[in-house]
């Protein structure tokens, strides 16, 4: 008797022995059980995964007779029967498998719609089964169309396809479809563990783990793979043997890769590299198993009290190195693993490849021995280092006279504004008082100006607050209208209006309370994360602007500088402090500190890791920020807009206003 390979041997017989399709044989168990069949079934998925298994199982369900030759339509056949037994073994004359990979004319197809107008000769239904249909050519899917959609009631129709997208829309709505979805490596290894259990072969558990990974969600190819793995081991399952069947990497080369990366140890990473080499194990194999290490260990660094598999040798290693290396790390070595793997077949040497992509991350970190505080060697003092003097705010704006009044109404008092004063040591000068404009006939709010230059070097601006209701208030604080002189007008501008008599205005009725439409609009809320302002921070910040204005740092170095904030200043010794560990790297502390040293400023500089409140960043974003707000003021507030608002129903489109 001829040996029967462990996927056939194997094959589920009914609905209780799938494994990893729940869903679809709930469904199928339930529809058979209450009666309500549909006349065509769609089954996709990958290899491997039953779709050959379930068109069976379902066909026997119809047919079954029971053991006893009473039966009908069961959802448990009983597998004993005349019906179930030559289903099984391919000779049930109402039950007919087409390949359609090798059958995809249109004649196939005719021949087989042909055997549709028969009654079943043994069965209870008629089951036409049409493997790969994706492979059927146009004319032979438009040919069974209407058979589909309207078989008899003694025909049903299962269709199974690994690739859905290639079957046409018509073809789709007419089947029930069912996704069958790739097995979990958990899945695969516990049904081998039964099956080798039947078998009576001995097993590693970490052998078994070997071949549910390398089967990838698919059950025939696991059960295949350990028919392979038995005659390898001569009838038992080991981990070497069968990790050198499979041409798999050993984890530990893995786990050493991984820790010395975490070290910032390049000196055994080559090495580890060139044992890859020298044993023959594959680039690409290392690379993933990187991968899936990696991801486990993203996985504990994110969930820590999430429980571990005990059975799992590799546990407490994993546990181990996600503790070693910082999860920004662990993320940014899972993508150059995963983008090293499609670099291999570019490169003339697949280890060398590899050696580079692993390489790769340590271009990106600081060695582990430079982790601690660092003081750059201090430079020969060229120049004497000058006081950086803090930024001013620049001064108010003159104030403008008022206009001339077009009507008259009860006046409105409107108090002076006082005077911004300066946060920097040096007081600004206090802008000259603006005097209150004459009376106005209904609330107006005023066109604003900001000086540019004072928003740009305002050392530490602060939150506007907006109103709940920005007009339409009973009391409405009121500045003089700046009106560009006519001469500066476009030449297509309109000429003004001539002024209204006096008398015309005094004899008009006394006009109607005007009461604003509230606008449709929500100021950007204030992002980024708080400034507190420190006198080291105010100097760090224009020393950077000074270096950043002259070009003398760019690219990374600029980066540090932005991202660092003076926490201490000891002569010509400045210290640093910056939050992201990347960041602090030696050779731009040395490029950084070359810069000061040449601007007059420090001669050492230290960098230190840590939290941060007041670094040239933040300022910089709190100044963007204090600058959106206050151009969405001035266009919420704008006289013409408001009226657009109010009698045109116009709307402001979120985001769109930017700062000049």
């Amino acid at each position: 008797m001829s040996y029967l390979v462990l996927a056939r041997k194997y094959r589920p017989r009914n609905f209780s022995e799938m494994v990893g399709q729940e869903h679809v044989v709930q469904a199928l168990s339930n529809a058979l059980t209450q009666q309500r069949l549909h006349h065509a079934y769609l089954f996709t998925g990958t290899r491997g995964v039953g779709k050959t298994t379930v068109s069976r199982i379902l066909a026997k369900s119809l047919n079954c007779q029971g053991a006893d030759g009473l039966g009908g339509i069961t959802a448990t056949p009983c597998g004993v029967c005349a019906a179930c037994t030559e289903i099984d073994s391919g000779r049930f004359p109402d039950y007919t498998e087409l390949d359609a990979a090798s059958n995809r004319g249109v004649d196939e197809v005719q021949g087989l719609l042909e055997q549709a107008v028969y009654k079943p000769v043994q069965g209870r239904f008629k089951v036409f089964m049409i493997d790969e249909v994706h492979m059927l050519t146009n004319t032979a899917f438009n040919a069974m169309l209407k058979t589909l959609e309207e078989p008899p009631e003694y025909l049903k129709f299962v269709l199974a396809t690994t690739d859905p997208q290639k079957v046409p829309m018509t073809v789709l709505s007419r089947c029930l479809q069912f996704n069958l979805r790739p097995m979990a490596p958990e899945t695969v290894l516990d049904h081998l563990g039964q099956v080798l259990a039947a078998e009576n072969v001995p097993a590693e558990p970490q052998a078994l783990r070997l071949l549910a990974r390398a089967a990838r969600g698919s059950m025939r190819d696991a059960l295949s793979l350990t028919d392979q793995a038995i005659a390898f081991g001569s009838g038992q399952l080991l981990e070497a043997g069968v990790r050198q069947m499979l041409g798999s990497v050993d984890r530990s080369y893995v786990f050493r890769l991984i820790a010395a990366l975490a070290q910032g140890d390049g000196r055994s990473v080559v090495e580890t590299a060139d044992a890859l080499r020298l044993n023959g194990l594959s680039a690409a194999s290392t690379l993933e198993e990187m991968a899936a290490v990696l991801q486990r260990m993203a996985v504990v660094q994110a969930v820590p009290q999430m429980a571990h598999d005990e059975s799992d040798p590799e546990a407490s290693e994993i546990a181990r190195l996600a503790g070693a290396m910082p999860a920004d790390e662990t993320q940014l070595l899972y993508s150059i693993c995963l983008h090293g793997r499609a670099e291999l077949g570019l490169a003339p040497d697949e280890y060398a490849a590899l050696t580079m992509a692993l390489l790769r991350l340590l271009a990106f970190k600081a060695p582990a021995e430079k982790k601690t505080p660092a003081i750059a060697e201090a430079a020969p003092a060229a120049v004497a280092p000058t006081p950086v003097a803090p930024m001013r705010a620049a001064p108010a704006p003159a104030p403008v006279p008022a206009p001339t009044p077009v009507r008259a109404a009860a006046p409105v008092p409107v108090p002076a504004p006082a005077p911004v004063p300066a946060p920097a040591p040096a007081p600004a000068p206090a802008p000259a008082p603006v005097p209150a404009p004459a009376p106005v006939a209904a609330p107006a709010v005023p066109r604003q100006r900001i000086a540019p230059a004072a928003a740009q070097r305002q050392p530490m601006p602060e939150a506007v607050a907006f109103d709940s209701d920005p007009i339409g208030m009973d009391s409405v604080e009121f500045a003089p209208l700046e009106v560009p002189p006519w001469e500066s007008l476009p030449s297509d501008a309109p000429a003004p209006r001539a002024p209204v008599p006096q008398a015309a205005v005094e004899s008009m009725p006394a006009p109607e309370p005007m009461v604003a439409a509230r606008p449709a609009w929500t100021p950007s809320e204030p992002s980024g994360e708080p400034v507190v302002a420190t006198p080291e921070g105010e100097r760090w910040f224009a020393a950077v602007q000074q270096l950043i204005a002259s070009e003398a740092i760019t690219a990374l170095v600029r980066e540090l500088a932005l991202q660092s904030q003076l926490v201490g200043c000891e002569g010509d010794h400045w210290t640093l402090c910056v939050q992201r560990q990347s960041l602090n790297q030696a050779t731009a502390r040395e490029r950084l500190r070359a810069a000061l040293a040449e601007a007059g400023l420090a001669q050492q500089l230290s960098v230190e890791i840590g939290p941060v409140t007041d670094t040239p960043a933040r300022r910089n974003a709190a100044a963007a920020q204090q600058r959106q707000r206050v151009a969405e003021d001035i266009v919420m507030n704008d006289p013409l807009v408001q009226t657009l608002m109010r009698e045109h129903g116009a709307r402001i489109v979120p985001g769109s206003i930017k700062p000049a």
